[in-house]
């Protein structure tokens, strides 16, 4: 038997989850994980990564807020090569660059807990995007907007960054940071129905 998931904890400050969690008409607290994402061990493939970084934010989550919890990490991959938040606007042109006019994948972990039972799952979406050609001075207007400073990849598809995504194969909310029929799917293996 299913329980109705009427509330969410978030375990993260990234406004573009609270609105996908919020847009499932959930009442969602956001808390601060003191989960510290270091570099990847060498050779760490960039998926595996992501789901480090997602378990890792849900282990050190603070304990407020409603029993179910959700965590997530997104990571953009070129061969291989990882592309996490740049550091500053030199770094996101750079990164930039290096999307343009070519395929990447991007890996979003995620992790859900009920802190009630302690029951836990976990998973990671990936999906592929291609970015049209970008000149110079496209990638300098996008950064100067700002939107590519919090973003992997230094792009948000929800935003502007849309007008640079040429094709994607895959799941788009995975793009956006939240895969939510993944996520769907791992409430349920909790025992959690959205009304």
């Amino acid at each position: 038997m299913t329980r109705p998931l009427q509330e969410i904890t978030l375990a993260s400050a990234s406004p573009r989850r609270l609105a996908l969690l919020q847009s499932l008409d959930l009442r969602v607290s956001v808390v601060r994980s003191s989960y510290e994402e270091v570099d990847a061990p060498q050779h760490e493939a960039p998926a595996a990564a992501a789901l480090r970084h997602a378990l890792g934010k849900a282990r050190e989550a603070a304990l407020d807020g409603p029993p179910v919890l959700v965590a997530a990490d997104t990571i953009v991959d070129v061969d291989g090569a990882m592309l996490g938040k740049p550091r500053d606007a030199a770094h996101a042109r750079a990164m930039l660059r290096t999307l343009s006019n070519r395929w990447h994948v991007v890996h979003t972990a995620f992790a859900v807990v009920d802190r009630e039972s302690d029951e836990r799952a976990s998973g990671v979406e990936s999906a592929k995007v291609r970015f049209i050609a970008l000149d110079d001075g496209t990638i300098e207007r996008y950064v100067a907007t700002g939107e590519p400073l919090d973003k992997a990849g230094a792009y948000g598809i929800q935003g502007r960054g849309a007008l640079m995504v040429e094709r994607i194969d895959g799941d788009f909310y995975t793009v956006m940071g939240l895969p939510l029929a993944r996520l769907a799917a791992a409430w349920r293996d909790l025992g959690y129905e959205i009304p």
